[in-house]
């Protein structure tokens, strides 16, 4: 052995590298999320309207959380802004409060006969 060997400087060298790499790494900048602080609207309007024209019926009553965990998957950029935007689009498909949803209206008028499988007559017997 050589005396550089046993004074231990050849221990050093590998150890400054790791404590340079371990420096270097905690200062990386952390990633921006440009959602945050977004209101919901605006989140739609970024990322949603190209596809689709209104919030109205996206929600189509599913579970809050499958909602939620649809959107984190695929579409927001973080889990707050996915909360955000499944509220938003529960909150739009939901009727406001004291008024229900209107009974989807009739192409005749209120007089007219209604159309039923059965016919009109009853079958005479044979």
């Amino acid at each position: 052995m050589t005396s550089s060997d046993r004074s231990g400087r050849g221990f050093i060298a590998p150890l400054f590298g790791v404590a340079a790499a371990i420096l270097l790494t905690a200062t990386i900048a952390r990633a921006q999320n440009l959602d945050e602080g977004k209101p919901p609207q605006k989140l739609f309007a970024d990322g949603c309207a190209s596809c689709h024209r209104s919030p109205r019926g996206l929600a189509k009553g599913r579970f809050s959380f499958t909602l939620y965990w649809f959107l984190k998957d695929h579409y927001a950029s973080s889990a707050d802004s996915a909360k955000a935007l499944a509220a938003y689009l529960e909150s739009v498909d939901s009727p406001p409060a004291g008024k229900p949803r209107a009974a989807a209206k009739s192409s005749k008028p209120a007089g007219a006969p209604r159309s039923s499988l059965r016919p009109p007559a009853p079958v005479p017997q044979r």
